[in-house]
């Protein structure tokens, strides 16, 4: 958005089983927003499902008024990642396919056409939504990071 001062907050959450998103769009970082999204996730998912929130460390998570909404909504766990990490999951997935195929190219004038075209890629990806897999065991994964450790931790390095 070239010339805007002004953001767009995009709140996502992921059914990891189906790969389908619900998002919401705020202008603003408050924590009325941020609930606005959570009764979204409540209306959308089956009632007698657990709900796991992850979330980076926004204040308005952590907001008095988002504490009581969870007393009154035990079914919701809000998880925070540590400060200044790097987390890598579905949602980051996502995040970066939405950054290739939707904002990389993208022109946009003013915040509505930003919020228009996001909502827009939002609704074909959940018209063919489908989990993500990972292409590795862990087990290989981790072989993978040990020979790498290994390497790098002979003298020569």
């Amino acid at each position: 958005m070239s010339g805007l001062h002004r953001s767009v907050d995009l709140f996502a959450a992921l059914n990891t089983a189906t790969g389908k998103m619900i998002t919401k769009l705020s202008a603003q970082h408050r924590a009325v927003d941020f609930l606005d999204f959570l009764d979204e996730i409540d209306r959308q998912t089956d009632k007698s499902l657990a709900v796991h929130v992850i979330c980076d460390n926004l204040s308005a998570h952590k907001a008095p008024v988002v504490h009581k909404w969870l007393l009154a909504h035990p079914r919701f766990q809000l998880h925070f990642t540590p400060t200044y990490s790097s987390w890598i999951n579905q949602i980051e997935r996502w995040f970066a396919e939405l950054e290739r195929r939707c904002l990389t190219r993208g022109v946009f004038c003013s915040l509505d056409d930003l919020k228009t075209a996001l909502e827009e890629w939002i609704k074909v990806w959940n018209e063919q939504a489908r989990p993500f897999k990972w292409t590795k065991t862990a087990d290989q994964i981790i072989d993978r990071i040990c020979r790498y450790c290994d390497r790098i931790s002979e003298p020569d390095h």
